[in-house]
């Protein structure tokens, strides 16, 4: 006998949860474990049941689920973490992508939208609802919401917080001069011509 594709659920608004639950409770194959309504008791789920997918809200009330999904994918390289929100804004999806998710679903997407994102994801592909797929794949979106590493996103962060080279450089243990590096990586990807236009396009992109 096949085993069964375990999930868990973590959304906290019971309308999409019931709704996301009745989805997954239909199909034979899969086999939903648990649901929650915040990031901390799902986590600790997680540590001891290892299931194979996480459907993940990107707004919880305990944590902010990009971060939670950063957590997860470091612990647990083997789960799939798919961030399901309202939120279409490139920056967003883009943020979750680069903290491990491997799909990202609207919560107004089609039952077989969500059914084909979490095939993706278990046979190793990035899922995406039809909606995200477009506007990811959009040439003039990835121009306009640049790409950050996870270091970039980091330094950039501490930028905005007021931090000159030096300091950022004792934060994350590294040189001043790679500092110096990813500050001008960033002014060029933000197209900006100095850190208060840096932070001000950022934070208008919900980067920051």
């Amino acid at each position: 006998m096949t085993r069964k594709i375990t999930l868990i659920v973590v959304d906290d608004h019971p309308v999409v949860l019931q709704g996301f639950i009745h989805i997954i409770q239909h199909i034979p194959e899969f086999e939903l474990l648990a649901d929650f309504r915040e990031a901390g008791p799902a986590m600790a789920f997680i540590e001891k049941e290892n299931p194979d997918v996480v459907l993940l809200d990107i707004n919880l009330p305990d944590m902010n689920g990009i971060d939670a999904c950063d957590q997860i994918v470091k612990h647990n390289r083997n789960i799939k973490v798919v961030g399901i929100s309202n939120s279409n804004e490139y920056s967003v999806i883009r943020r979750m992508l680069d903290a491990g998710a491997s799909g990202y679903v609207l919560k107004n997407a089609s039952a077989e939208e969500i059914l084909d994102c979490i095939h993706s994801v278990v046979a190793g592909k990035i899922g995406l609802s039809e909606e995200i797929d477009r506007l990811i794949n959009h040439p003039k979106t990835k121009d306009t919401f640049p790409v950050l590493t996870r270091r970039e996103q980091e330094v950039l962060e501490f930028l905005a917080r007021g931090l000159n080279s030096h300091e950022i450089g004792e934060k994350i243990f590294i040189s001043h001069l790679t500092v110096e590096s990813y500050r001008k990586t960033l002014l060029k990807k933000f197209n900006a011509s100095n850190v208060a236009a840096l932070i001000y396009k950022a934070s208008e992109m919900k980067y920051i």
